[in-house]
């Protein structure tokens, strides 16, 4: 299929991959978690951050990481809101809970930072997030390779900013006192500590498992940013695995780079709206 097809005959086929598969795989990037409401640039931005907008010029909260801040105490004000606000705010948003509802047995691989899937109730033994977790601190020299919760920090040092600076002393440190860095896969620092590697494992192993059989991808809000990630190999296991679907969820860039996908449907319509009209007998 593409996307001139009339919407009706996209609904139906993707009830009948549902209804036929043995496996599924949900693929998820940003454009999912905006789409559930988390917006890193809409009113709730502008009004949690209108200091740093106004002292910073800060735009958005993916530029905002990137910002040169003068001092280690203004960059750890920053991402304590930055935190706070992506992964502590909201708690699972509905869209999680609904595709969890649709969707208990699937594996998910998501590029997204947030933990969505895993406040919603998706099994974490089910989740491979492969470029982080807001939730946790890394050494930020890569090592040793283990991570550490920082919402305990975070809860304390809210209340302490001021003039969108920390205080000195709450500088955030491992517990061996080495200096602590987000865990996002930023630069080859990055921690991939055990549990990555056993979801990364387990991910490859799904796969492999699935492969023969009647396999759905389900791919949400993924563009071009990292598109080797999930993007492109999901495109790959439908052209190369005899019995799966892909199914694409993306408003703006839903056609894919491989051509003759024996299996393809895409989505560009609202993902609710979707949900909603799939869950219809």
């Amino acid at each position: 299929m593409t996307s001139t097809e009339s919407y009706s005959q996209r609904i139906d086929a993707l009830r009948k991959a549902i209804a036929e598969t043995d496996a599924i795989i949900i693929g998820a990037g940003a454009g999912l978690s905006t789409a559930a409401g988390l917006d890193y640039a809409g009113d709730d931005f502008r009004r949690e951050f209108a200091p740093w907008i106004e002292r910073f010029g800060i735009t958005d909260l993916y530029t905002g990481g990137f910002h040169p801040f003068e001092s280690q105490e203004e960059y750890w004000a920053f991402w304590a809101k930055h935190i706070w606000f992506c992964r502590y705010r909201t708690g699972a948003l509905p869209l999680y809970h609904r595709l969890l509802a649709l969707f208990p047995q699937a594996f998910v691989v998501t590029t997204n930072v947030d933990a969505q899937f895993e406040l919603a109730g998706f099994p974490t033994g089910n989740i491979f997030a492969t470029q982080g977790d807001y939730g946790c601190f890394q050494p930020a020299s890569g090592s040793p390779k283990k991570l550490i919760s920082n919402r305990e920090w975070v809860e304390r040092v809210l209340p302490l900013i001021s003039d969108c600076r920390i205080p000195s002393e709450m500088i955030p440190t491992m517990p061996d006192g080495q200096p602590a860095a987000m865990n996002l896969r930023v630069d080859d620092t990055f921690v991939e500590d055990f549990h990555w590697q056993q979801q990364a494992r387990r991910y490859s192993n799904f796969v492999g498992d699935a492969s023969q059989g009647r396999l759905l991808l389900l791919e949400f809000g993924i563009g071009y940013n990292t598109p080797g990630i999930i993007r492109l190999p999901f495109e790959q296991f439908a052209q190369k695995f005899p019995h799966t679907t892909l199914v694409r969820f993306n408003p703006g860039d839903p056609e894919p780079y491989l051509q003759d996908l024996p299996r393809f449907v895409p989505f560009t319509e609202d993902i609710n709206q979707i949900l909603n009209d799939i869950s219809k007998s």
